[in-house]
């Protein structure tokens, strides 16, 4: 048996091989067109799942690989369509969600230099059809230092974007944002875990921006912690591993520790020349939102573009406007 949840819990590692045994036999059964085959990713696919009173805590992440060649626009409509009563009927059974993410070959080998992709080809669980090593088998296996800049940059659009999401949780409860007021132990537990969480993530990805600027970024959650040496970034990765009741820290903390990451990045020297304009970055903003945005701002890359928005909204203790939000779902 392999190691799928963080620490030593065997019934919980024992729980994430059974489930995938029965979801990859589930997926054969359906015999998709196009699909190649199925892994498990992220944390539980990498050893470094969370878990909360002897239960799973983190969603399940599953990988759909189709097969080489397959048109993607076409292939990914179709294999997501029919993993999605799988996806709903084992979300209800484990008590968290399980998402199918359907990627072609030329996808992955489009994104090899993401981060998302390097962390799945160095950590994954093999669960239906063609093994990993096939079917990553084109992808270079880069080391974490190699990481672009660029990818420094989507972890805190996207973490910004988390923080502020969960301003406005606490915000609809009437609750200050210190993390200890009567109104915010008045959300739901749901809401609560949704502002805990995202105030999680954004300490650890405010912490992994700045290593990956900075060339030091490290695979295992442990050896990042001991890289930046920072007490808070290391409370976060145990929260992570181990969730509770109470955030790690309290928003407005998250939001300083946030801005002070976006300085620490943008002093970076290979930040700063991945933040040259240029007519390529210019265009994609345009394909992409069929808009020129901001002068100050164009030919920037566009989730750059994004990210200084979002530094904004957090600066200003905003929220997610819907241009903001729909600029953020196109260049995620």
């Amino acid at each position: 048996m392999g190691r799928h949840v963080a620490g030593e819990m065997p019934e919980l590692d024992r729980l994430v091989e059974e489930s995938c045994a029965e979801i990859g036999a589930e997926i054969r059964a359906l015999r998709v067109p196009r699909l190649a085959g199925v892994v498990l990713g992220g944390g539980y696919g990498r050893g470094e799942g969370g878990a909360m009173a002897s239960a799973l805590y983190n969603d399940l992440d599953f990988f759909a690989i189709t097969e080489d060649g397959a048109p993607e626009a076409e292939s990914v409509a179709a294999i997501g369509a029919a993993l999605e009563p799988v996806s709903k009927r084992w979300k209800e059974r484990l008590g968290v969600d399980v998402d199918f993410a359907v990627k072609t070959p030329w996808r992955l080998n489009h994104d090899e230099a993401r981060l998302m992709v390097q962390e799945l080809v160095h950590g994954y669980y093999d669960v239906a059809g063609a093994k990993g090593e096939e079917l990553f088998a084109g992808i270079e296996r880069r080391e974490p230092s190699a990481l672009p800049p660029g990818e420094a940059t989507r972890l805190l659009m996207n973490r910004g974007i988390g923080l502020l999401l969960a301003k406005c949780k606490i915000e609809s409860a009437e609750g200050a944002l210190d993390g200890s007021s009567a109104a915010e132990s008045r959300m739901s537990a749901e809401c609560r875990n949704f502002v805990n969480r995202n105030i999680n993530k954004c300490v650890l990805g405010a912490g992994d921006a700045k290593l990956i600027a900075n060339g030091a970024y490290r695979w295992k959650a442990e050896e990042r912690a001991a890289a930046l040496g920072d007490p808070l970034y290391s409370a976060a990765v145990e929260w992570k591993f181990r969730p509770k009741d109470e955030p790690v820290c309290g928003w407005e903390k998250a939001r300083e520790v946030w801005l002070a990451a976006e300085e620490d990045v943008g002093r970076a020297a290979g930040f700063r020349s991945a933040a040259r304009r240029s007519l390529r970055n210019a265009l994609r903003w345009v394909v992409r939102r069929r808009t020129f945005g901001g002068i100050s701002t164009f030919g920037l890359a566009p989730e750059l573009r994004v990210l200084r928005k979002v530094s904004a909204a957090i600066r200003e203790r905003g929220g997610v406007t819907p241009e903001l939000r729909r600029d953020w779902e196109v260049f995620d």
